[in-house]
């Protein structure tokens, strides 16, 4: 699939390619990543060759490459989400408590987490809503979000009901505390900072319309 590339003007939303385009896009060259299970890991697929970026999961593999098609298929040789993938020159496995003491001890540079709710200050909730019936599933989420230099969140701006996912505060149960830096959705890339919520850009809508529909403050990119 080729991604949509957003330009000056355009009223389209973005997709789950076109999001994870814009994630590779942003990650530094030679970063130590991890992305979590979901949408995330299809920021493996929109890497450059030559970006030296280098992808841990917490199964235990380093140099971790995209997404595994035909016959490049390894049923052994899987992601944290059980996705088949490929491995890059110079890939490495270790112990899964080897990769969480990587986590855990601040070696990873950023991270790329999916969420229910992200609060302005930062807050994050990924693995629960709190539903009777629903199945809680934190993972290494919570190594991830405390554990790296930098979070990113990759998500929809709102629910299938229309609720935002970009709240004033978390009413799901929290993964972590004041960990966001970024949020990347469908329709703007917001920066978490200091000063409050700043749309970097905006994908099929505005400033104005979406202030309207989050009921939050938001602040324009300094030029």
């Amino acid at each position: 699939m080729t991604p949509h590339r957003p330009a000056d003007g355009d009223r389209r939303p973005l997709g789950p390619h076109d999001i994870a385009a814009l994630i590779a896009r942003d990650i530094p060259h030679g970063a130590f990543v991890n992305l979590g299970i979901g949408q995330p890991t299809l920021v493996a697929d929109h890497l450059p060759a030559d970006s030296g970026v280098v992808l841990h999961t917490e199964n235990g593999m380093l140099h971790m490459g995209p997404a595994a098609q035909g016959d490049a298929i390894d049923l052994d040789l899987t992601n944290a989400g059980k996705v088949p993938v490929t491995e890059l020159p110079g890939a490495a496995y270790f112990h899964h408590a080897d990769s969480f003491a990587m986590m855990r001890g601040g070696h990873l540079d950023v991270c790329v987490l999916g969420a229910f709710q992200v609060s302005a200050a930062g807050d994050l909730a990924n693995w629960h809503t709190g539903a009777p019936d629903a199945i809680p599933a934190v993972g290494g989420a919570m190594d991830l979000a405390i554990g790296a230099k930098q979070v990113f969140v990759m998500m929809t701006l709102f629910t299938k009901t229309g609720a935002p996912k970009l709240v004033a505060d978390c009413t799901y149960p929290l993964t972590g505390t004041g960990c966001v830096d970024r949020v990347y959705t469908d329709l703007a890339v917001f920066d978490l900072t200091a000063r409050g919520v700043v749309v970097r850009e905006t994908f099929g809508t505005t400033v104005e319309e979406l202030a309207g529909r989050l009921d939050l403050p938001l602040l324009p990119a300094r030029v």
